[in-house]
């Protein structure tokens, strides 16, 4: 057996191991449930500090062929992370609960009821009005943001200490691939993917979307590592 995929293996199955029990015992995915009804920003924090990270670890194997090289900075991009996923958290709570209003102004009427009653083809409008509008004003800029603190981890090798220092915004912005930002993050990702993912979670029962929402954040670490080509090399 070759070292990677022994690696593979052991990845795979300490992945098992750690959501395992959310879906064999209910106490824990109730002790979950309350402790993000109660500390949502707290949990959002973590839960993207766990799985955006971990995505980026995967689109890192995918990218390279290894887990881990170094100058990567898992830990301090489960930190930038965290503080992405209490953005995200944010914007959800604001673009759910504002959207339907608009739309309730709009003429509407049933727009801000129509989320906690039974599947429509108005509740599907309403959740993809919802969706469009959170990525097309938050997710460029969170997307954009996001690239920024990566490029200013890399610079620093991926050490702890970079999360102290100032990021040159203006020098990273200038240097920044824009091409692949807009052709593949913005033009792609947000309309192909994450305008009719977001729809699927807002149509979701309510104690179902922050497990969904979650899930989500792998996939949005590895479509980001992909899109930063940069194999967690250190190299842009």
């Amino acid at each position: 057996m070759n070292r990677q995929l022994s690696n593979d293996i052991l990845f795979s199955g300490a992945l098992i191991i750690f959501f395992l029990p959310f879906f064999i015992n209910a106490s824990v995915f109730d002790a979950y449930t309350r402790f993000n009804l109660h500390h949502p920003l707290i949990m959002s924090f973590i839960k993207f500090a766990v799985l955006a990270t971990l995505g980026e670890v995967i689109g890192l194997r995918i990218a390279s062929g290894s887990y881990s090289v170094k100058g990567f900075g898992l830990l301090s991009r489960a930190v930038i992370w965290g503080l992405l996923g209490v953005t995200i958290k944010l914007a959800f709570v604001v673009f759910a609960a504002g959207v339907p209003v608009f739309l309730y102004k709009m003429g509407l009427e049933s727009a801000r009821e129509v989320m906690s009653q039974p599947f429509t083809m108005t509740k599907l409008y309403v959740a993809l009005s919802i969706s469009v509008a959170m990525n097309l004003i938050y997710a460029p800029l969170m997307m954009t943001l996001h690239r920024i603190t990566d490029t200013h981890i890399i610079q620093h090798g991926g050490r702890l200490q970079c999360l102290v220092k100032p990021i040159a915004f203006g020098a990273i912005l200038k240097d920044m691939d824009w091409h692949k930002q807009w052709h593949f993050v913005f033009k792609k990702t947000i309309p192909f993917f994450w305008i009719p993912a977001h729809t699927f979670t807002f149509l979701m029962p309510a104690e179902y979307r922050v497990l969904f929402a979650a899930l989500l954040g792998i996939v949005l670490g590895v479509l980001l590592a992909i899109a930063g080509n940069k194999g967690g090399t250190g190299k842009q």
